[in-house]
């Protein structure tokens, strides 16, 4: 008995080695069962380095108090004296429950542990299927599979083997024992094994070497006659195997004193539950070749004989293998599978699903639904994919290419904890469970079993969540990646094309140079690197994109081009593999035109915004403002600082364009944009946006340049025309007038000298010779034309504009806007010219018939010579100077009184007027669509030539590119024609009617 002073030390000894309740811990030592033990520091040690040393200590008690007289003296001289088998052992006690209780019935099974200690041997299917050989009733088959599982075990928590040797070995031990099995029922039944040949096929987790302690082994069935003969030997041999097959699981099922050894499930059979349960190879065959379903196939990727007569069970793979990876290429197999994955989410009680390990978000399915799509998928070509081992496929996917390599390693280590709480949480009570324990004991039993110690509970929870959400996460960016879709729609022989082949499906695409094209290809996908192996995976379907568009050579040489600046960069290929639709939106970009893929290679980093679901969203003109002065005021001159706000419109026009593009050809995961307008004022908002903060930027490097901070005359810049109207183009040059103001004290020909020096400077820096597009900054709206100065102070403007003044002029101020500079100033030029451009009392009739006169004028003189003048979008009929001029006309009548149209853009003004009531509601319609039409192929025309132009291309592909943007298919370029034509004289008859008074 222990004396007062010692059991106060115990037990202060007892709570730092981990017990939880160190006074009944302080009886079992106490007991007769461990009296040559109990105060060997060793074992208090070891018990303390367990999962549940309390639970540890119980359990070895227990088995000393089971053991015969002498065997008692011999456990516990070895368990002190040899540390492998101490480790072994208290770890088992310490982890499980349930295999404590069977050393308690079974006291002589702990030599188990003793049979590798020696060498530290990892057992084998042979291994276990000697462990079984003795084993000739149900009764003694539990117990010999209990006694070889404690071998597992015991390795398994003390880090012996890893998460994937131990699912490995119990996969074995499965398949030993499904053999055993099979041979207690056919000693059972001797007539039946002869009658038939029967071939166990392991399914699952089973099948794919990978199973859990405690799980159902899924199975399939395949039985025949003896000689394979058909007729009513079959039908018997059929019905043999039935019986067989059916003793078999029972043996394993069915609970008895020892428990149960795990249920045979094989309800994955054709048909399921409702289905013969053994069937013939040919059967089986009929059956997936007509009425399977994709989760069938899904399901055989892991099928794997494992017990009953091989050569049948070797037909069975070799039959099926190849069903399988012909799966992929059933029609929405891929949006199958994604629906099943979601169904099994939807399906887990609400309050069970932040605790379910396997099923849950982030829980284990979602690698193993996503690993096996990507095999499905791209296994039909790789055959290194074939595995039914989640984690040796998962390898195999990151070595071809499939999975980025850190994406890999993350879902790698994700996977290996998710498996190992999962073996742990099993391994208990020996339960099929998956769901953690909220118990605070089991939380802290379980963290420590997987090595976290200090705060076991709060480490797990923690361990888990970041695990389940980083598998979360890339779950959905694999297991929803539009690419596997696209590939999964290839037909078999599109994966991987021959050099011949290749060119032949070039030509069907409709490549005009196929041998041109196949050289790109070959540069592209030739060698052994991972770069070639993820080209392989993404030209083949990125051909049909190209192929798309009206010019699929240009798409693909962009294509190359763009690789080869960017096919040393780690992200590049993963972007396009990865994320989103990045590769289908770079498709498109470089294959609608010159001018994305020209702005592209002059910043190929800039294709990252394709993958990012933000990146093609116009920035706000304050952002833009912002990094282009932030920018400029970090160069160390002039020209850096606009060199950088140059690079940000480039950048920022890139992000236009391809928005553009991909609104208008659209996706196969989004349409094309329904409303046209939209994406005309999209474009006109963010080209406008990014002019004015350019012409900010270059005005704050200019002042910087010659005068530091302040400039000795207060500046402002006004946009005009497009400009002032957000309606501006690619192409389109930047209207503005300038105004300034001297400063207090400042003489009037020095601010005036500064104002005129700091334009000059402006113009400069953003005609520089560079990669850059030049912004040209066009004066010609001032006060008198080209004939005036280039800047007037606030007040020469008012003297000019009250006393000189055309009616012109007035028009032009429609759309001015302050975008630069001093904005108090540019505030009060608005104020002044309001007056001239919304006329109190509307326009008289000598200034109505003078902008008709000039209108008039116009059109007969500045049409270019040859030009069709149903064609030509600005100055054509119907065009946009027709909509524009009768819009305008409209606001100087009518402005005064409607503040509605009091606006610089154009389809806001006309908006205006048919909600005041000034154009009826179709003849508002017609010219709303000949405007957007006429802008559209104003942009159409800048995106595929790379240069702006006003009509129509005449050069075919050309053409047929401006017709794709358009949303027209190929060949239908004559429709296009007569639907512009159609259109624009809709729209001249109501300008003829609203403009003119016809």
């Amino acid at each position: 008995m222990t004396v007062p002073g010692r059991r106060s030390s115990t037990f202060m000894q007892l709570l730092r080695s981990g017990f939880t309740d160190p006074s009944a811990a302080a009886r079992l030592l106490d007991s007769d069962a461990l009296a040559s033990v109990r105060t060997d520091p060793v074992l208090l040690d070891a018990l303390g380095a367990t999962a549940d040393p309390d639970l540890a200590l119980l359990g070895l008690v227990r088995l000393a108090e089971a053991q015969s007289g002498d065997e008692r003296p011999v456990l516990l001289d070895t368990l002190v004296s040899a540390k492998p088998l101490r480790d072994r052992l208290l770890g088992v006690l310490g982890a499980s429950e349930a295999l404590a209780d069977h050393l308690a019935r079974h006291p002589r099974d702990w030599h188990a542990l003793v049979t590798y200690e020696a060498a530290d041997l990892h057992p084998g299917l042979a291994e276990f299927e000697q462990g079984l050989a003795q084993a000739h009733d149900p009764i003694a088959l539990r117990v010999a599979y209990r006694r070889c599982l404690l071998s597992i075990a015991a390795r398994d928590v003390c880090g012996t083997i890893d998460v994937a040797q131990t699912a490995a070995e119990l996969a074995d031990l499965a398949t030993a024992t499904l053999r055993a099995a099979l041979r207690i029922a056919s000693a059972a039944a001797p007539d039946d094994a002869a009658a038939c040949r029967l071939a166990v096929i392991a399914m699952g987790k089973c099948g794919g070497n990978e199973l859990n302690y405690v799980s159902d082994v899924d199975v399939i069935f395949v039985g025949d006659a003896p000689n394979g003969g058909g007729g009513a030997d079959e039908a018997k041999a059929v019905q043999a195997a039935t019986r067989l097959a059916s003793h078999l699981m029972r043996i394993c099922s069915e609970t008895t004193i020892e428990g149960t050894i795990w249920p045979v499930d094989a309800n994955l059979r054709p048909e399921g539950r409702n289905g013969p349960l053994v069937r013939t190879l040919a059967s089986h065959l009929a059956y997936y070749q007509r009425w399977a379903k994709t989760w069938e196939f899904q399901a055989l990727l892991k099928a794997r004989a494992v017990a009953g007569d091989p050569d049948l069970g070797a037909q069975y793979i070799d039959a099926i293998t190849p069903l399988v990876w012909q799966a992929a290429e059933r029609e929405n197999f891929v949006a199958d599978v994604q629906k099943m994955r979601r169904r099994v989410v939807d399906n887990i009680p609400a309050s069970q699903v932040d605790r379910e390990l396997k099923l849950g978000p982030g829980g284990l399915r979602d690698v193993e639904f996503a690993v096996q799509l990507l095999q499905l998928v791209h296994g039909r070509s790789d055959a290194g994919l074939h595995s039914g081992s989640t984690l040796d496929a998962l390898h195999a996917l990151a070595a071809g290419g499939y999975v980025g390599r850190t994406d890999a390693a993350q879902l790698n280590d994700a996977y290996r904890f998710l498996r190992a709480m999962e073996h742990r949480i099993q391994l208990y009570r020996l339960r099929r469970t998956h769901l953690v324990p909220e118990d605070e004991a089991d939380l802290r039993r379980l963290g420590r079993s997987l090595g976290l110690r200090t705060e076991p509970v709060a480490e797990l929870n923690k361990a888990w969540r970041r695990h389940a959400s980083v598998v979360r996460r890339l779950h959905e960016k694999l297991f929803y990646r539009p690419l596997l879709d696209a590939v999964a729609q290839l037909s078999p022989g599109e994966t991987r094309l021959s050099p011949r082949a290749a060119g032949q499906r070039l030509e069907a695409l409709g490549y005009a140079d196929p041998a041109s094209a196949l050289r790109h290809l070959e540069a592209l996908s030739s060698g052994v690197t991972r770069k070639a192996a993820i080209q392989r995976t993404l030209l083949p379907v990125m051909l049909g994109w190209f192929a798309d568009s009206a010019d699929p050579d240009a798409g693909l040489l962009n294509f190359r081009k763009v690789s080869d600046a960017l096919g040393k960069t780690p992200w590049y290929l993963r972007l396009l593999r990865d994320e989103g639709a990045a590769a289908e939106n770079l498709a498109r970009v470089l294959s609608a035109g010159r001018l994305a893929p020209d702005l592209l290679m002059r910043a190929p980093e800039a294709v990252a915004l394709l993958g990012d679901p933000e990146g093609l969203q116009p920035r706000t003109h304050e952002a833009l403002a912002q990094e282009v002065l932030a920018a400029v005021g970090r160069a160390g001159s002039a020209e850096a600082g606009v060199a950088a706000a140059r690079g940000v419109r480039r950048r920022e026009l890139f992000r236009t364009a391809a928005a553009d593009i991909i609104g208008s050809y659209g996706t196969e995961d989004s349409p094309a944009e329904e409303d046209p307008g939209a994406l005309v004022d999209r474009v006109g908002n963010a080209v406008s946006d990014l002019t004015a903060a350019t012409i900010a930027g270059a005005l704050r490097a200019a002042v910087s340049h010659h005068w530091g901070e302040t400039l000795p005359t207060r500046f402002a810049i006004i946009g005009v025309g497009r400009f002032g109207g957000h309606e501006l183009g690619y192409g389109s040059d930047a209207d503005v007038l300038f105004v300034h103001e001297p400063r207090e004290g400042v003489d009037e020909q020095e601010a005036a000298k500064a104002a005129q020096t700091v334009i000059a400077e402006m113009r400069r820096l953003l005609q520089l010779p560079t990669a850059d597009p030049p912004l040209l900054i066009d004066a010609d709206l001032r006060p008198e034309g080209r004939s005036g100065p280039l800047v007037r102070t606030l007040s020469s403007y008012a003297a000019y504009y009250r006393r000189w003044s055309l009616t012109w002029e007035s028009q032009a101020l429609l759309r001015a806007q302050s975008v630069a500079g001093d904005a108090e100033l540019g505030a009060r030029f608005i104020e002044l010219i309001d007056p001239l451009r919304y006329p109190a009392e509307g326009l008289g009739e000598d200034a109505v018939r003078e902008i008709r006169r000039l209108k008039a004028r116009m059109e007969t003189e500045r049409l270019p010579r040859g030009a069709d003048p149903t064609l030509h979008t600005k100055l054509g009929r119907g065009g946009l100077s027709d909509v524009e001029w009768t819009v305008q006309l409209i606001q100087m009548q009518h402005a005064w009184s409607e503040p509605g149209l009091r606006t610089t853009r154009t389809r806001e003004a006309l908006a205006a007027a048919h909600a005041a009531g000034l154009i009826p509601a179709e003849e508002a319609q017609i010219l709303d669509e000949a405007w957007v039409l006429a802008t559209r192929v104003r942009n159409a025309v800048m995106l595929v030539r790379g240069r702006a132009g006003d009509t129509f291309p005449s050069e075919a592909r050309e053409l047929a590119a401006v017709g794709r943007y358009l949303g027209y298919a190929e060949g239908t370029v004559g429709e296009l024609l007569d639907d512009y034509r159609r259109i624009t004289r809709r729209a001249r008859a109501v300008v003829d009617d609203l403009f003119y008074g016809a």
